[in-house]
């Protein structure tokens, strides 16, 4: 029984999929007599949480024998929208079951105290029901432990570990059902950053799209020379579609060489931030994580090509992996080949997904081993 409220209040948690920004999502569900009574879930930053929502669309006080199942440990910190614990404390409840505790070391641990403290059951679920509530938020967890943004980068690669079939060209590596997958993530992620090679090669929009519409989150397109911005003609699509404001340009120092190509993007409406290229041409991730901290970014979705995988591979400056794996191969001598899988120092446990003909692998990177 507990599986299953709690397993529907994480359907209510990820209704707000990637709409909580710097939140966590989380659904909680009311239950009396075995029956669910109210519903509710986090919708955005600085609303009411899914406690208190659930609460309110009850419109009177549980019964002496409700339960709150909730995806997330309740907050006990006032904050902006009051302490939940509080809230379930005054409303009476006599068992509380939680799916995840709170990483925030503000709250770690202390709101399941003091709901016991007040005479309340309190069960906190172990299992792959538990994992789930816990990964719902990957970004979360991450940065609010760290006060960093959580890089995660994404490969779609053939058999051979190679992402396209000749330099300079895009390629079609993965089927419908991976391609739609990633959209979904995309969704989750509040910024997507790729390589100036990338840009030149794909013209990508970097959008998520999905049956509810598009959404752009936003862009980080890391150009040290500017050699994505052509002096005349027509610009790539994100600097000039709809979205081109959501766009951000990580460069070397002005120099006397791109005046034009930054006054093309300063027109456009683009955002320009300076990063110093080190001898040898590459960012600093380090330094980069510091400079997407300062724009208030939780969580970056590295889409970008060789480059960018292998630069941040070799900084160990990339916290998780999502790896698309197809069943092609280009056996051709000039095809772009990424890192190998084994090059990723993942767990031993991954979690793994079929879709179509191709399998996503994901999972946390720990380079201390």
């Amino acid at each position: 029984m507990d599986e299953r409220y709690l397993g529907r209040a994480l359907e209510l948690a990820k209704k707000a999929w990637g709409e909580t920004h710097p939140n966590p999502m989380v659904g909680a569900v009311i239950v009396e007599n075995n029956e669910i009574v109210s519903e509710g879930y986090h919708t955005r930053a600085g609303l009411r949480h899914a406690e208190i929502i659930a609460l309110e669309n009850l419109s009177r006080l549980p019964s002496s024998d409700a339960v709150l199942y909730v995806t997330l440990e309740p907050c006990s910190t006032r904050g902006q929208t009051g302490s939940c614990v509080e809230a379930i404390i005054k409303a009476g409840f006599s068992r509380v079951v939680v799916g995840a505790l709170d990483p925030n070391p503000v709250h770690a641990g202390r709101g399941l105290d003091e709901l016991r403290e007040a005479g309340i059951d309190v069960c906190k679920v172990e299992g792959p029901l538990a994992e789930d509530c816990l990964n719902l938020n990957l970004i979360f967890n991450y940065q609010i432990v760290r006060k960093q943004p959580f890089f995660a980068l994404k490969l779609a690669v053939t058999k051979d570990s190679k992402i396209a079939e000749h330099h300079g060209q895009s390629s079609v590596i993965t089927g419908e059902k991976a391609r739609a997958d990633v959209m979904r993530w995309r969704r989750l992620f509040p910024a997507i950053a790729i390589g100036a090679g990338t840009v030149i090669a794909d013209d990508p929009c970097l959008t998520s799209r999905l049956p509810g519409g598009e959404w752009c989150p936003r862009r980080i397109i890391l150009d040290g020379k500017l050699s994505s911005v052509p002096e005349r003609g027509n610009l790539p699509k994100v600097y000039s579609d709809n979205f081109c404001e959501n766009t951000l340009v990580v460069t070397d120092k002005a120099s006397s060489v791109d005046y034009i190509r930054r006054a093309r993007l300063i027109e456009a409406g683009v955002t320009i931030r300076e990063l110093r290229l080190d001898s040898g041409g590459n960012y600093s991730y380090s330094k980069l994580r510091e400079i997407l901290a300062e724009e208030d970014l939780t969580g970056v979705y590295f889409e970008g090509g060789a480059k960018v995988a292998h630069q941040i591979l070799r900084e160990k400056a990339v916290d998780y992996l999502f790896w698309y794996q197809s069943p092609k191969t280009f056996p051709n001598a000039d095809a772009v080949e990424v890192p190998s899988l084994a090059d990723f120092p993942l767990p031993e446990k991954v979690q793994s997904t079929k879709l179509g003909e191709d399998l996503l692998i994901r999972g946390f990177l720990n380079f201390s081993n």
